[in-house]
């Protein structure tokens, strides 16, 4: 009998969150409930911090060797230019789409959830952001400071630096690679470690809020649900018309083509279960293999338009519902900083989980949130991969019509 995998553990870890949370809600007085909130709080806080520990090497390993392999930036071309430049621009679409959508509907602002202390203390002043202080500040003084203090931004500029100046000598670059090669592997296990916990944090996160807001909380959750894969939906025809006018009709050809690989995604929650098919449904679709073994490999690091849609809002989301009003400048500034950590961790196993808490913690939004989600993030996550393996696929076709190497 197969044994129960995490994403069960933690759908019943939800179940039985709501269930306790619900039971004390209506049973306990408002000082037990204020009780249990603080014991829970503590199991929570460990989850947050065992997060917030893997940001900051995992950012840096998988950037810099990312960036590493494509080698020297002019080796790499007019493929991968025109490949970056649509990339680019479709993670901007999708994290438009999040922050826009997330506006209109003022989800979070149901949930009038109070700030933790420990937020307090260091709240931004959002309003006072300007571009020079943020273009200022993702300059690091010291690197060694950066890490010690998740400073993702000042963290994935000198990655860059990094990953280019790596490739740039060459042979002896190639054995630092290895090295940080083996050291994202490590840390991939750790947050594999480190997920076990999160069946505990989920039901911790659950039962504290159903206690305190009781049974009208779950109707924020089907709506949230609801409202996501609506915008997912929206992503696609975004996607889809805007290939239309580089490749017409054929785009059609590649959705009927990768449909099972689409349903594989969506049914496993992984879009790297659709890879090995994909390449070989799109090579039959017309793309030529020397384009596809390149857009898609690099799509999978850096092209993740269903992830990027949900990093922006989910980010929202969880400063809405702590009733944290945030300007369009720092809104403006918020997308910037996901369009450039998420490139950092995509393909990451729980990915959007760590981008989000980097995001969270620099603009010191409670971390907290991010807990509210997790229970039904296997849910969000098989729109995620499906929309990743669209995503990449259209891009694909696109780069090989740009080649004029697309068979019609």
């Amino acid at each position: 009998m197969k044994k129960p995998g995490l994403t069960t553990w933690i759908i019943i870890a939800m179940i039985a969150g709501i269930i306790t949370g619900l039971l004390i809600h209506h049973t306990a007085s408002i000082y037990w409930i204020g009780k249990f909130a603080d014991g829970m709080s503590i199991l929570t806080d460990v989850f947050l911090r065992l997060i917030k520990m893997i940001i900051a090497p995992l950012v840096f390993s998988t950037l810099v060797t990312g960036i590493a392999k494509m080698g020297d930036t002019r080796a790499v071309g007019r493929i991968g230019a025109k490949t970056l430049s649509w990339f680019i621009g479709a993670s901007l679409i999708s994290l438009l789409l999040g922050l826009l959508i997330m506006n209109l509907v003022d989800l979070g602002n149901n949930l009038h959830l109070p700030v933790p202390e420990v937020s307090e203390a260091v709240k931004l002043e959002t309003d006072s952001l300007t571009l020079k202080s943020f273009i200022t500040h993702i300059f690091p003084r010291s690197f060694a400071e950066a890490m010690a203090s998740n400073e993702i931004l000042q963290i994935v500029v000198f990655a860059i630096f990094f990953g280019i100046a790596t490739a740039a000598i060459g042979e002896k670059g190639k054995i630092f690679i290895r090295a940080l090669d083996a050291l994202t592997d490590i840390i991939l296990k750790i947050t594999g470690y480190i997920m076990l916990f999160a069946p505990v944090a989920s039901f911790a996160a659950v039962s504290v809020i159903l206690a305190l807001k009781g049974p009208e909380i779950l109707i924020t959750y089907g709506k949230f649900i609801l409202i996501f894969y609506l915008s997912v939906l929206l992503l696609w025809l975004l996607l889809i018309s805007i290939s239309y006018l580089w490749i017409g009709k054929k785009v059609f050809v590649i959705l009927g083509n990768i449909k099972d690989q689409v349903l594989l995604a969506f049914t496993t929650a992984s879009s790297e279960a659709a890879f090995p098919r994909l390449i070989e449904e799109l090579e039959k679709s017309g793309c030529p293999k020397k384009i596809v073994s390149f857009v898609l490999p690099l799509g999978y690091s850096f092209n993740l338009d269903g992830s990027m849609l949900y990093m922006g809002f989910a980010s929202l989301f969880i400063a809405q519902a702590y009733g944290m009003h945030l300007s369009f400048g720092t809104q403006l500034t918020m997308l910037l900083v996901l369009m450039l950590t998420s490139k950092g961790v995509a393909g990451v196993p729980r990915a959007a989980i760590v981008v989000i808490a980097g995001t969270l913690s620099m603009f010191h939004i409670p971390q907290q949130g991010l807990l509210l989600l997790l229970g039904i993030d296997q849910i969000l996550d098989m729109a995620r991969s499906a929309t990743n393996v669209v995503g990449n696929s259209l891009a694909s076709a696109v780069i090989s019509k740009m080649e004029g190497v697309l068979d019609d």
